[in-house]
């Protein structure tokens, strides 16, 4: 018998479930003319994988691309819950050690949410979602990443205080220039009240 399908609509693409396989498809926008729309679909599909595979390279636990169409990858499915449910503050650390070796690496996440981050029955931890994610190095942007996940753990988790400290430590641990992003985090989130008034 075979296993039901299951279909989420994320912003950039419908990701279905079946079986071992994570089939995450780009959609159409129709808001963009046709040419655009494909190249821009084709090129995010291509950049995506690229991004995985290089994070997966470098001890980042990610799915394992199987296969990439025009607008397709197939993933394997991992078997686990989301860090939303079940994150501690020893889950908190590995997602910091993760991080910093992605950052170490120039890897933008773009949506680092606890959401985006899965604990496997394996207990390891995976990234996935990396439809946002961009290679840059600048304390800029590696503050942003950093800066989302917090706002993350505050939006959803009572512990939150906890669980960024556990995050910082591993985070310093694999990233030399830890302390840099941590005080671009604290002036974001400066920038964020004071536009918040």
């Amino acid at each position: 018998m075979q296993a039901p399908h299951e279909q989420f609509q994320c912003a950039e693409a419908i990701v279905e479930l079946q079986d071992e396989l994570v089939y995450k498809r780009r959609i159409e926008k129709r808001y963009r003319v046709k040419e655009l729309d494909q190249r821009i679909r084709r090129e995010r599909t291509k950049s995506e994988a690229k991004i995985i595979s290089e994070a997966r390279r470098k001890g980042v636990p990610t799915p394992i691309i199987l296969d990439i169409d025009e607008y397709e990858l197939v993933m394997e499915r991992i078997d686990g819950q989301v860090a939303k449910a079940v994150i501690d503050e020893g889950i908190s650390e590995q997602i910091g050690e993760f991080v910093g070796i992605l950052h170490r690496n120039g890897i933008i996440h773009g949506d680092l949410t606890t959401s985006n981050i899965i604990v496997g029955s394996d207990n390891r931890i995976y990234f996935i979602d990396f439809g946002l994610a961009f290679i840059e190095s600048s304390t800029e942007a590696q503050g942003v990443d950093v800066h989302v996940f917090f706002q993350s753990l505050k939006g959803t988790h009572e512990a939150h205080e906890r669980l960024k400290e556990a995050f910082i430590t591993g985070y310093k641990r694999t990233f030399a220039r830890a302390a840099q992003v941590l005080t671009r985090v604290e002036e974001i989130e400066r920038r964020g009240r004071y536009v918040e008034r």
